[in-house]
C-alpha cells in the first residue's frame, strides 16, 4: 500500500479502491452530531466513512452526504449488518433497510458485524447475492478471527474482502493480519486511538514527540505503514482534521518495531470468541 494524501487508497481484490484513512462514526449520536462530524471531515479532504446499522446513526450520515457538495461515488461509505438480522432473508431486508436510511442505491462496502455461530454462513450467501446485484461493490466481515475465517473459506464462492478488527499497539493479531494478508483480505482497524488511550502510552508519547506530532497521528500512521486501513473515530472538528495529518512524515524502521513490541494482546472491546450475540 503506497501512502500518499488523505485521498490514497487500497485496493481490494476485486478491484474496487477503498480509501485507507477514513472516519469512523461509532456511538455518535444521529442527527447534529453526526451529521457536524461527517461534513467536517468530508471538507477536510475525507472520502471514506463507517457506520453501522447497531450505531442508530445511519440517517445522519446519509444526510450529511446527501447534502455534501461530493457526488455519491466520491464517497467510500461502509455499514454492517447487525446480529439480530442475520440469516439469509433477513441480512437482504437489512441491507435494504440500511439503504433507505443512508439514502442510497449502493453500499461501497458491507460487512457482517459479528461472526454469529450458526447464522453467519447463510449470511455470507446473501452477501454473495448482494454482491451480485450490485447493492454493494465490496463484502467483508468485522471480528472474525482466523478461526472464523478459516470456516468461512471453507464454503464460499467469493472471499471476504476486508476483515475489520480491533488493532492498536496493544492488540495487533500479527497472525491475523498475515493470515488475511495470504488471503487477500484488506485487515481494517477500528479502535486505532485505544479509546483515546493512546495518549497514555509512554513509548508512543515518546515516537511522537521525535517526530513532533501527536500520539494519535503516531498511531494512525504506524497502521498506514503496516498496511492496515485506519478509521480514527471523532466528532470533534479540529481533531478529524488532525487525524489525517499524517502524510507529511515517515515513522523509522527502529520505532516501527518499538511499537510493534507494544502487543499485549489487550483489548478495549470485545472478545469476538466470548461476545455475547
Amino acid at each position: 500500500m503506497e501512502i500518499t494524501n488523505l485521498r490514497g487508497t487500497t485496493r481490494l481484490y476485486n478491484g474496487v479502491e477503498m480509501p485507507y484513512l477514513g472516519l469512523g462514526v461509532f456511538r455518535m449520536k444521529d442527527g447534529e452530531e453526526v451529521e457536524n462530524a461527517v461534513t467536517w471531515a468530508l471538507d477536510a479532504g475525507y472520502r471514506h466513512i463507517d457506520t453501522a446499522a447497531v450505531y442508530r446513526n445511519e440517517t445522519g450520515v446519509g444526510n450529511a452526504i446527501r447534502n455534501s457538495t461530493l457526488r455519491r461515488n466520491e464517497i467510500f461509505l461502509t455499514s454492517k449488518l447487525w446480529n439480530t438480522d442475520q440469516g439469509y432473508d433477513s441480512t437482504k431486508k437489512a441491507l435494504d433497510e440500511s439503504l433507505k436510511r443512508l439514502q442510497t442505491d449502493y453500499l461501497d462496502l458491507y460487512l457482517i458485524h459479528w461472526p454469529v455461530e450458526d447464522k453467519y454462513t447463510d449470511t455470507w450467501k446473501a452477501m454473495e447475492d448482494l454482491y451480485d446485484e450490485g447493492k454493494v461493490r465490496a463484502i467483508g466481515v468485522s471480528n472474525f478471527k482466523q478461526h472464523h475465517l478459516e470456516h468461512l473459506l471453507d464454503f464460499v464462492r467469493i472471499k471476504p474482502m476486508v476483515d475489520q478488527m480491533e488493532f492498536h499497539p496493544y492488540l495487533i493479531q500479527q497472525d491475523l493480519v498475515d493470515f488475511c494478508g495470504a488471503n487477500d483480505i484488506q485487515y481494517e482497524a477500528w479502535s486505532p486511538l485505544m479509546q483515546g488511550n493512546i495518549v497514555d502510552v509512554p513509548v508512543v508519547k515518546e515516537v511522537a514527540k521525535k517526530y513532533s506530532k501527536p500520539p494519535a497521528q503516531v498511531a494512525i500512521r504506524w497502521g498506514l505503514q503496516k498496511g492496515i486501513v485506519m478509521i480514527p473515530k471523532s466528532s470533534r472538528k479540529e481533531r478529524i482534521k488532525e487525524n489525517a495529518d499524517v502524510f507529511d512524515f515517515i515513522i523509522e524502521e527502529g520505532d516501527m518495531r518499538r511499537l510493534d513490541n507494544l502487543d499485549r494482546d489487550k483489548r478495549y472491546g470485545p472478545d469476538p470468541d466470548s461476545f455475547a450475540f
